[in-house]
């Protein structure tokens, strides 16, 4: 039978339910488990797809083209598994799905209830990620704080849930914060204390309890909370802060929460394979150099719009021994007239304009990218930075002095990107978009074959609006190569100038299969140029 992890979080928000979910899933798949992720999130949105990234930090897009929360960016880079529509759960999904049951009379004329048919809604998808997996074990985080009046029918749900199953199929792991208040230098165990009354209002006992604290908790404190939290003393995990959080995995094995949790479950514990995570945690720990790259976007003021981009260049960094440091550059401020893009942009070896949406901030990421082109430093271009490039290309190099995209402009005269005639008639922004893996057929002899080394590719996307291929002929005349396309559309996927040191860009968003040990290998040439640069 699968077993069931629960990851919830008390106190407050930001404490890590996500990384310690990814830590638990990255040791228990390191004894040989298949493990499987899932996020529930308390809010009414359906999805993210259609939230500002101000707000809730980037839309992660697994294989099968769900939006999710960026959390699932996390477990996938954590434990190197492709996550799938079971993976992310909304209020808003779950009651969409329940009212359209009852809209259909699946229901038999039953007075729809939040107990029994939205708990029972929410049981039904903790069933189907075990289903659909195959996973021995799955490990489900719920967003938000226990007490939060969003996520009680949640909670509610996961207290069903433990008693419909064996006692040794589901383990609940809570995190708190245990704060350290300076002045009379001694830290407080309330808040952890209050966070589990809380929880056991709502029937559940935590089995084991990860502590959020800037030092180390001793004994005392341990013996403390041991005795509130009526748990045994080892079952208190210490999340001490780290500035590697890759360190945070190797922390918890320390303190052998595998094992907690499997002897739990009544499974077996092979050895661990971690020596790999070893490894990473010792070249990240030992960086010996430094390359600055430019992250021209819109969404700058909030780090966690382009966590998957920032994570990304890391870890390609990783590989060459080097810290990337992020120039974070506000593409607005580049539009202003007086503006010194040379002053900005001049000490960037390299120059990333990631995707977005909408016109704002758009001329700024052309003239990032025109810098780019011309003064030959290394360019990567995502999704809304490839039709940046585009635009660029078409209005500089081709004289096609109004190219725009009918995202920007609907009554432009030369619109190099397009919305595709299936697009037009779309009214819901919501999961309309060209969504997940697709196919990309790569030319030889290009700088994205020699990334690749295949002439057949898969990558995820985000995006509705698409090279206007009324335009290949004349922009391939003056030197651009569209070196990937779609197979079965002809759809452009990659674009690059053979001319430039290194210049490529994607419509697709590669960051998404980037992980901490392989780095993807757009970014991996990317930072490479940078760093020879």
């Amino acid at each position: 039978m699968t077993k069931y992890v629960f990851v919830t979080g008390g106190v407050c928000s930001g404490l890590g339910k996500g990384i310690t979910a990814s830590s638990i899933a990255l040791l228990l798949k390191a004894k040989g488990y298949k493990v499987f992720m899932q996020k529930f999130d308390p809010y009414m949105n359906v999805d993210p797809g259609t939230m500002s990234p101000i707000q809730h930090g980037e839309v992660f897009v697994t294989a099968d083209g769900c939006e999710t929360d960026l959390d699932l960016g996390h477990y996938e880079r954590f434990i190197d598994e492709e996550l799938n529509y079971t993976s992310n759960i909304t209020n808003g999904k779950v009651y969409s799905s329940v009212i359209e049951k009852e809209r259909r009379g699946d229901y038999l004329g039953a007075t729809i209830q939040i107990v029994p048919h939205i708990s029972n809604e929410i049981k039904n998808k903790i069933y189907e990620a075990g289903k659909s997996s195959g996973a021995d074990i799955v490990i489900t985080e719920i967003g938000g704080t226990v007490g939060d009046i969003e996520s009680s029918v949640m909670m509610e749900s996961l207290r069903q849930f433990r008693n419909e199953q064996p006692l040794e199929n589901t383990i609940f792991v809570h995190t708190t914060l245990v704060p350290y208040l300076f002045g009379s230098n001694e830290l407080k165990t309330k808040p952890t204390q209050n966070s589990v009354i809380e929880l056991r209002r709502l029937g559940i006992q935590p089995d084991i309890i990860v502590t959020r604290a800037p030092v180390d908790l001793g004994d005392s404190i341990k013996k403390k909370i041991s005795l509130f939290g009526s748990i045994p003393i080892d079952n208190i995990i210490e999340a001490k802060d780290v500035n590697n959080i890759y360190e945070i995995p190797l922390n918890f094995h320390k303190q052998q929460i595998e094992d907690i949790i499997l002897n739990h479950f009544k499974l077996g514990a092979a050895p661990s394979k971690l020596k790999y995570w070893e490894d990473l945690v010792k070249t990240v720990n030992n960086l010996k150099s430094e390359v600055e790259i430019a992250l021209v976007g819109k969404y700058v003021e909030l780090e966690d719009a382009y966590l998957s981009v920032k994570e990304a260049l890391k870890h390609a960094g990783y590989k060459y021994k080097t810290k990337v440091k992020i120039n974070w550059v506000d593409s607005e401020s580049l539009e202003k007239p007086d503006a010194d893009i040379k002053k900005i942009l001049g000490k960037s070896k390299g120059i990333l304009v990631p995707g977005g949406f909408g016109s704002r901030g758009i001329e700024g990421k052309i003239k990032a990218c025109n810098y780019a082109r011309e003064n030959n430093i290394p360019y990567l271009g995502i999704c809304l930075g490839m039709q940046v490039a585009v635009i660029e290309f078409a209005r500089n190099v081709c004289g096609i002095k109004d190219a725009s995209s009918r995202e920007f402009n609907e009554l432009c005269n030369n619109p190099v990107i397009d919305l595709m005639s299936d697009q037009k008639a779309v009214i819901n922004k919501g999961g309309t978009l060209r969504l997940g893996n697709y196919d990309c057929k790569i030319e030889k002899d290009t700088l994205a074959y020699a990334d690749y080394k295949s002439e057949l590719i898969k990558e995820r996307h985000r995006h509705r609006y698409e090279f206007n291929n009324k335009y290949k002929e004349e922009l391939e005349s003056k030197g651009l190569v569209f070196s990937g396309t779609n197979p079965e559309s002809g759809l452009v996927e990659i674009i690059e100038l053979p001319s430039h040191k290194h210049f490529i860009a994607c419509q697709f968003h590669p960051e998404f299969k980037s992980r901490p040990n392989r780095p993807h290998p757009l970014f991996d040439s990317f930072v490479k140029a940078s760093i020879d640069k």
